[in-house]
């Protein structure tokens, strides 16, 4: 039986005591072995899509609970904070913003096809944007796609592709015109939603230092054919449907970034008041006490910014500001709580049965990704500010 009625919406307190008992079931240690052994948490999945949580921001008539992203936000961040990180929320989120842009833009047989599916979590889908010589830089990609009769053609490579070896669609972004001289540069980018499951696409895994469970690969694409029926709206205006992702995934991944600081402070003020050292609790000790006491206070304000730039979206105003500012304040509160937990622990903060030591690498990823600190700097200084644009 589905957790979320769509004729019988739950709260925002609902959803959070909800996910928060489902989550528990799944402690620390489940999620140290998952990144250990580079696992995908197919129970926790599982779990969370037999209870009717994937569909939380897919539109009723595809069978989702058409909420927005303030109850995504909310389903993400306790996931984080339950001890799971972004172990937990990666085999999610991307569902979430991702078939947002389908949702939008997507034709009625494409979203019959996909949401309904993604509701019920027996598609997985990833999102395939980012490649290794664009970067930050999206106008410079290079993956083109070309006419051959009815059907399009994709060759290229795509880099950081969060769980795409478990995902059978991408929604992937590529060139399909040069971008015309005078205009844009991101004109002629178009958005089409693949089948991965194909001999045309090779994959490999990038060993890398947190998240392990949800493994992220390099994709090369060699004459991907695929149907006119694929493309997302119209050819073209692939980058101004990816603009309509990019603010709810901020949204969301500033709520995972509080979560995981969270479930860090959790530990450490656990471990602060039960450790004694010199015949005291080391929490007693001020240059202990203090730097948790500040991760608290960072920790809420940033919350603060994440919620007021979800009900922002939600409402359809503008918020490029506000998410960009949620997403810079929570990834650095998260980090600086998973930090003064590792301090706090000592030297057993290195050791992994403390867990501590995973928080501290989930949430430094964070200060990367989605997009790096540098970046939203540059937005705020020139889209906020006024000042002449840096790059």
């Amino acid at each position: 039986m589905s957790t979320i009625a769509t004729d019988d919406l739950p709260t925002e307190d609902e959803i959070r005591t909800a996910v928060r008992d489902l989550a528990g079931r799944f402690d620390d240690a489940y999620w140290a072995e998952r990144d250990e052994r580079t696992e995908f948490p197919w129970e926790f999945y599982n779990a969370f899509a037999e209870a009717g949580w994937l569909g939380i921001a897919i539109p009723t008539k595809y069978g989702g609970a058409g909420m927005g992203i303030a109850a995504a936000s909310a389903l993400l961040y306790e996931i984080a904070a339950s001890g799971a990180g972004m172990n937990g929320c990666s085999p999610f989120h991307l569902t979430i913003f991702g078939l947002n842009l389908v949702a939008k833009h997507g034709g009625d047989a494409l979203c019959e096809e996909l949401l309904p599916r993604a509701a019920d979590g027996t598609l997985h889908v990833c999102f395939a944007i980012t490649e290794p010589d664009a970067g930050s830089d999206t106008s410079r990609i290079r993956t083109q796609a070309r006419r051959d009769g009815s059907d399009w053609v994709i060759n290229g490579r795509k880099v950081w592709i969060t769980k795409a070896a478990q995902s059978e669609k991408a929604v992937m972004l590529v060139r399909t015109s040069p971008a015309p001289e005078g205009g844009r540069p991101t004109d002629g980018l178009s958005m089409f939603v693949v089948d991965l499951q194909n001999d045309s696409v090779e994959m490999r895994a990038i060993p890398k230092m947190g998240r392990n469970a949800v493994s992220s690969y390099e994709l090369f694409i060699d004459d991907l054919r695929v149907p006119a029926s694929a493309l997302v709206g119209e050819e073209g205006k692939g980058f101004r449907y990816l603009l309509d992702g990019i603010n709810p995934e901020r949204i969301l991944l500033a709520n995972e970034a509080l979560g995981i600081g969270r479930a860090a402070l959790r530990r450490a003020v656990a471990y602060a008041k039960d450790r004694v050292v010199f015949d005291r609790p080391i929490g007693q000790n001020q240059g202990v006490a203090f730097p948790l006491a500040e991760a608290a206070m960072r920790l809420d304000a940033a919350e603060a910014m994440a919620r007021i730039a979800a009900q922002k979206y939600d409402r359809g105003e503008p918020c490029g500001r506000e998410a960009n500012t949620a997403k810079f304040l929570c990834a650095d509160a998260g980090f600086q709580a998973a930090d003064a937990a590792v301090q706090t622990h000592g030297g057993f903060g290195f050791a992994r049965e403390y867990h501590v030591e995973r928080y501290f690498r989930e949430s430094r990823l964070m200060r990367i990704a989605p997009v790096s600190q540098e970046m939203v700097l540059n937005y705020v200084s020139e889209h906020v500010l006024g000042l002449p644009k840096s790059y």
